[in-house]
């Protein structure tokens, strides 16, 4: 008898093993749920301990730290030493021979007479060509105020050495007498047709009122190349003929810069000194009626007079 109960037991020990060998994890996870301690964090539902400010507070204080480092890295690098500063030539040892040979023949602690310094100008021209002889000139004035835009038209005497190709855009009547007086293209519609297809082979555009109307929408292409018709320019005018002889003649414009700096063409090196100079004293002229009623003090502040690639010659100046 005791050895039968000994085997029942036995038999009844490795049925229970059997049986825990084969439970499955589904089987064993409620009891694991059951056991794991509960880490689910609480949060008011507003206020300092709300879970939407406890992220602002953890964001902001990554963000703090994120700008310490950046600091720190600013200020290693710029506790770095440095190495030597590059050496840099002067810019007249960057030019080329035939330019520093001429800019020696100037003296820059001296201001030349105007006849002197456009003389000078061309004497130091380095270019093969016939270069032109340019005058730039700083004012006083401030080019942002309406008053003090300086804008304005000087026939010179003697041209200014280029062939101005003149367009016409006017009634077929005035046309023909501007075809006469020398224009190179005087048209009516068949002028608009060109500017659609983009051709603008002429230097000088002038226009009668009545049709400015129709040239407004090709101011976007005619207006950075500063061809678009303008009354202060005298290119607006119903005087066609008069304005067409004017503009083969010599007639240009200038107008201050942002920088307010005038620069106008005088004429060419193969000028005389006596054109030159002819030129030079009627856009001065020109220049001290422009003066604006609300300037106090000098007007003109530096003249300078120079060719295309030729060296600046310093002008005195006596045109206040």
């Amino acid at each position: 008898m005791a050895k039968k109960a000994e085997l029942e037991a036995a038999e009844a020990e490795k049925d229970a093993k059997v049986v825990e060998e084969t439970k499955t994890p589904a089987e064993e996870a409620p009891k694991a749920e059951e056991k794991a301690p509960e880490t689910e964090e609480k949060f008011a539902k507003s206020g300092k301990k709300s879970k939407k400010h406890i992220e602002e507070v953890k964001a902001e204080e990554e963000r703090q730290a994120r700008k310490e480092e950046t600091k720190k890295a600013e200020k290693a690098a710029a506790e770095k030493p440095k190495g030597e500063a590059p050496k840099v030539r002067p810019l007249i040892e960057r030019r080329g021979k035939k330019y520093q040979t001429a800019y020696k023949k100037i003296d820059r602690k001296k201001a030349y007479s105007l006849e002197d310094a456009l003389k000078l100008a061309v004497e130091t021209n380095p270019a093969k060509f016939d270069a032109t002889v340019e005058a730039h000139i700083r004012l006083n004035v401030d080019p942002r105020q309406a008053d003090q835009n300086i804008r304005a038209t000087v026939v010179l005497p003697n041209g200014n050495g280029k062939t101005v190709r003149v367009a016409v855009f006017a009634p077929l009547d005035e046309a023909k007498k501007a075809k006469t007086a020398g224009a190179y293209i005087a048209e009516d519609e068949e002028f608009l047709k060109r500017l659609d297809k983009g051709t603008i082979d002429f230097d000088v555009l002038i226009s009668t009122p009545q049709y400015m109307p129709k040239l407004g929408k090709y101011a976007r292409v005619l207006g950075p190349k500063g061809l678009m018709p303008n009354p202060k320019a005298g290119t607006v005018t119903t005087d066609i003929e008069k304005a067409v002889k004017e503009a083969k003649a010599g007639k240009v414009e200038y107008r201050v810069d942002k920088q307010s700096i005038v620069h106008i063409g005088l004429g060419k090196t193969n000028f005389t000194a006596k054109q030159l100079l002819e030129n030079a004293n009627v856009f001065f002229d020109s220049l001290k009626s422009q003066r604006p009623a609300s300037i106090k003090g000098a007007f003109v502040k530096t003249v300078f007079v120079t060719t295309t690639m030729g060296p600046s010659v310093p002008v005195e100046n006596i045109y206040n």
